[in-house]
């Protein structure tokens, strides 16, 4: 009885994989098994079936609800008598370290670019709006990086209000993976696109309201969609750990490498090690920061321990 209540009061509508499946009907495949391949995030998974599945019903979706903004957009300039440049649909997805946000995001990108009438569609994520690590180090950050606290947010709110206004080409830094680090004065340029995917830890968070009413803006008052990819905790570790022994035989064993020094460590000391960060950063980022936004996202795509989609929820309207 009690769980019937709270589902007639949730503002989702919940959905098992194969009714949200359903939900394709006749949206084409445009991707190819390589495509797809080239897609998936390290030890991440994704195949056809679950482009099929999951992804061509939420592109047929996504369709909808773009083509009815830009309606409600025309009918505004009618209204007041203006001609301001069309603004771009901004989609958010975020989500926990190891859930997968890139792989959804880049899906995302690329079938949305497919669409019969190609619009221009970029992805832009926030790591390259984190401080800087020299930044971070002398402000005793480097424990919390990740956290709402190590990004540069006016930077980010400048970069998504000049995008959305459209007014000219903005330019997002860019980050480094094998550095660790933002690369100085290199930058990706944002020129006019009909959609821009944001993916980010913290993209969905919002601010405590001011006494006063005059509280800047968070980056999800940009966003017309957003996406949180869920997973329960004990999954989430397994994948961090798992993708953190991958890189120990790949990327970290380049020199140049920040984390190059865990190359040599043992199986045993490498799950450790995988795991004590998990647990003093990621799991405290996710508990604090991550996990409540949660309830804010337009649709949240629940993971089982394959990392295929389980369960898909829309929020209604």
């Amino acid at each position: 009885m009690e769980q019937r209540v709270v589902e007639e009061l949730s503002p989702y509508r919940t959905f098992s994989r194969a009714e949200w499946a359903s939900l394709r009907k006749d949206t084409p495949m445009t991707l190819t098994v390589g495509e797809v391949a080239r897609l998936r995030s390290l030890n991440d998974r994704l195949d056809m079936a679950e482009v099929e599945d999951i992804y061509l019903p939420l592109s047929r979706l996504l369709s909808m609800y773009v083509a009815a903004t830009q309606n409600l957009f025309r009918a505004q300039q009618g209204f007041l008598g203006t001609e301001d440049v069309k603004m771009p649909y901004v989609i958010g997805v975020g989500g926990s370290p190891a859930v997968g946000k890139s792989t959804t995001a880049r899906v995302l990108e690329a079938l949305l670019a497919r669409w019969p009438n190609t619009p221009k569609v970029e992805l832009v994520t926030t790591d390259g709006f984190l401080y800087p690590t020299a930044v971070l180090e002398r402000e005793g950050l480097m424990e919390r990086k990740g956290f709402p606290e190590s990004y540069d947010l006016p930077a980010l709110l400048h970069f998504l209000s000049e995008v959305k206004a459209g007014h000219r080409p903005a330019r997002a830094p860019v980050y480094s993976h094998i550095v660790y680090d933002v690369i100085p004065n290199h930058w990706v340029e944002i020129s006019h696109p009909d959609i821009l995917i944001v993916e980010g830890l913290n993209v969905l968070q919002a601010a405590r309201p001011p006494k006063d009413g005059n509280g800047i803006p968070f980056v999800s008052d940009f966003f017309d969609f957003s996406v949180y990819i869920d997973a329960d905790e004990d999954m989430l570790r397994c994948w961090y750990v798992d993708r953190f022994l991958t890189l120990r035989e790949t990327a970290f064993r380049d020199p140049m490498s920040y984390f190059h020094r865990y190359s040599q460590l043992s199986d045993e000391a490498a799950v450790e090690t995988a795991t004590s960060i998990w647990t003093r950063i990621n799991l405290l980022n996710l508990k604090e920061n991550i996990l409540p936004t949660r309830q804010r996202a337009d649709l949240i795509l629940k993971k089982a321990a394959n990392h295929s989609v389980e369960q898909v929820s829309l929020r209604r309207l």
